[in-house]
């Protein structure tokens, strides 16, 4: 089986031609194009498309990112690649979690989230590196418009600081910084955090996923 057929080495299904991308995110959406574009992928967004967003009703982040793939797909007619992602906290049971988003409000204000989870480690003591363990969890998903799924999780660890530094990114970006860095990610340009070989390490959680979504699902780019 190859690229020939539309299917990889792997077994998996090979992306090709135009790609709805199911995000209103424009951070989400922008480091999926940088992504993407070295593979010839002609991306798209949910929202240029003017598609509704779908209810994130999953338990987990692989649930809700197959939710917004397939809902994309399904309104498109068109292969569609979706990322739910957030932020999982050692002290907090694992929130935000799945609720990253929302606990940033209909506002989308992250630094009125960054200081709900400051105050919510202050309220349990977690002042300590070792009590304030976290890591950024990424599901991707691909759903065709048969029915075809393709998905893939990773995730990166890390330490929640506070204040805040940095103004990349987006999200929590500026209160992580990921095992083996003293920068956070929102002091990290794109290439650092989310860039792949060899430009970048693949260091952010969405990279790591999408390396191997790449491997699976794409075919190699031209030099």
């Amino acid at each position: 089986m190859s690229a020939r057929d539309g299917t990889s080495a792997l077994g998996h299904r090979l992306i090709s031609g135009r790609l709805v991308i199911a995000t209103h995110n424009k951070g989400k959406l922008a480091e999926m194009r940088e992504l993407l574009a070295p593979y010839g992928i002609e991306a798209v967004s949910a929202g240029e498309l003017g598609l509704g967003e779908p209810d994130e009703t999953g338990t987990t982040f692989r649930d809700n990112a197959r939710i917004k793939a397939i809902a994309a797909a399904k309104a498109s007619g068109l292969p569609s690649f979706s990322d739910d992602s957030g932020v999982v906290v050692d002290a907090l049971d694992g929130e935000p979690g799945i609720h990253s988003a929302r606990w940033a409000g209909p506002d989308k204000d992250f630094r009125a989230a960054m200081q709900r989870i400051e105050d919510e480690l202050q309220s349990r003591g977690a002042m300590t590196p070792a009590q304030r363990r976290a890591a950024f969890v990424s599901a991707l998903c691909v759903a065709w418009p048969d029915g075809h799924l393709e998905d893939f999780e990773a995730r990166v660890d890390g330490t929640l600081i506070w204040p805040p530094r940095g103004d990349k990114g987006f999200g929590y970006d500026p209160m992580f910084v990921p095992d083996g860095h003293t920068r956070t990610f929102g002091e990290m340009s794109s290439d650092e955090k989310h860039g792949l070989p060899p430009k970048g390490a693949g260091l952010s959680h969405r990279a790591r996923a999408f390396m191997k979504l790449a491997e699976a699902c794409l075919a190699t780019p031209a030099r």
